[in-house]
């Protein structure tokens, strides 16, 4: 059965009938002989029905295609203020920046509105509408229906059963507000020797301690709550940011000089990609000791060889912000989106609205000159539509 997604008063159908399970008539195999006919019965050769992901992705413009990889950073205290920007590139997501404290209710009216824009945009796929709900000082979202949640240092002190619960009931929260991804929890596991020295993660108090085994654990229990509430998490910041002096965001040349390969402080990623995590988010660091030449998140050795390869990562795999973060400031917006994909990533991040069109041109002309780098892209694409599939965004499902 087709299910029908409702955008304001029209209705979108499914694109392709296969994709809702059945097989056209021009498709179909051949007939089956008349039994009793003393022709020999033989199976239909039939091809499967396509998917509901790949008939939505196919159904969609080059241009809507390639929006899909992108998370939009629009304002949480007016997201519907780049309705327009939405309407025109039709970005994959979005994800709420600032603060705002105006509640549940509020919010998810508000965000209602653009998830309809951004769905029409696209043909028919819903977005993904993510914030940082990690509590402490990183918390987006507050107001009526929303709980005051405490920073991780907090968090780590808890029992991970004690936390599970609470993650739910945040991601409850969550999504009743029209948010289906959380950009949390931080997996980094601060150097006992910077503590608050370590501006990205120890000034704000993001982490849940100094032991990768605690951490690992409480990683895993807010992880668990979310996904108990139906809420995608994005583990963060890979491979770690807790032996790093400066923010990335705020400062260039941020390096980790420690870090390798084998460091136990990798548990938090492995440990979460084992039981199956949805999201990771990929750092703008350098990591010399395991490339020295490239940013993390333009890194193949880091994604494909580490994140992909050896810790057997398999969900979506997010960039940290390519759009106002000082650390890639120095390269093109247009290259920091297409060295992100070439390296293996899935998802760019832009919390500056005007790089966007300027990335997408990149990654259009680039996969048009490239068939590698252009079998790179459809493979984001693909997960991304399956993962939304998974979501319910998208505006067929099998019966």
């Amino acid at each position: 059965m087709c299910r029908r997604l409702r955008i304001g008063g029209a209705v979108a159908a499914c694109a392709v009938v296969a994709a809702c399970g059945v097989t056209p008539p021009d498709r179909a195999g051949p007939a089956l002989a008349t039994a009793g006919s003393g022709a020999r019965v033989q199976q239909s050769s039939a091809p499967l029905p396509m998917s509901c992901a790949q008939a939505t992705l196919d159904a969609m413009t080059p241009r809507a295609r390639v929006g899909q990889l992108f998370l939009l950073g629009v304002p949480a205290s007016r997201p519907d203020a780049l309705s327009p920007v939405i309407e025109r590139f039709a970005p994959g997501g979005i994800f709420l920046t600032g603060r705002s404290a105006v509640g549940v209710a509020a919010t998810a009216a508000t965000l209602g509105t653009v998830q309809r824009v951004g769905t029409m945009a696209s043909g028919g796929a819903g977005m993904f509408v993510a914030t940082d709900q990690e509590g402490g000082q990183v918390q987006v979202l507050s107001g009526p229906g929303f709980s005051r949640i405490p920073a991780a240092t907090v968090q780590g002190r808890w029992e991970p059963d004690v936390l599970q619960a609470a993650a739910t009931e945040w991601g409850h929260q969550l999504r009743a507000a029209g948010v289906n991804v959380n950009l949390a929890p931080v997996a980094d596991v601060l150097s006992p020797a910077l503590g608050t020295a370590n501006a990205a993660i120890g000034r704000y108090h993001r982490a849940f301690g100094t032991d990768p085994h605690q951490v690992s654990n409480h990683v895993l229990a807010f992880t668990r709550g979310m996904r108990d509430a139906g809420v995608v998490t994005t583990v963060k910041h890979f491979p770690g940011l807790g032996g790093v002096r400066a923010n990335t965001d705020f400062s260039a040349g941020v390096v980790d000089g420690q870090m390798t390969a084998m460091d136990p402080d990798l548990l938090p990623f492995a440990s979460a990609s084992r039981v199956e995590t949805s999201w990771l988010m990929v750092s703008s660091a350098i990591y010399t000791k395991i490339d020295a030449s490239r940013a993390a998140a333009f890194s193949p050795v880091v994604i494909m060889n580490l994140l992909r390869e050896k810790i057997n990562f398999r969900g979506l795999v997010v960039s940290d912000d390519l759009g106002r973060a000082e650390q890639v400031a120095a390269l093109a917006p247009g290259q920091r989106a297409v060295r992100f994909l070439a390296a293996g990533g899935d998802i760019v991040v832009t919390a500056e609205p005007a790089t966007l069109g300027t990335m997408i041109d990149a990654v259009l002309s680039t996969a048009s000159n490239d068939p590698a780098f252009a079998a790179r892209v459809t493979d984001a694409q693909q997960r991304i539509l399956d993962a939304k599939n998974q979501l319910g965004l998208l505006p067929c499902a099998p019966s």
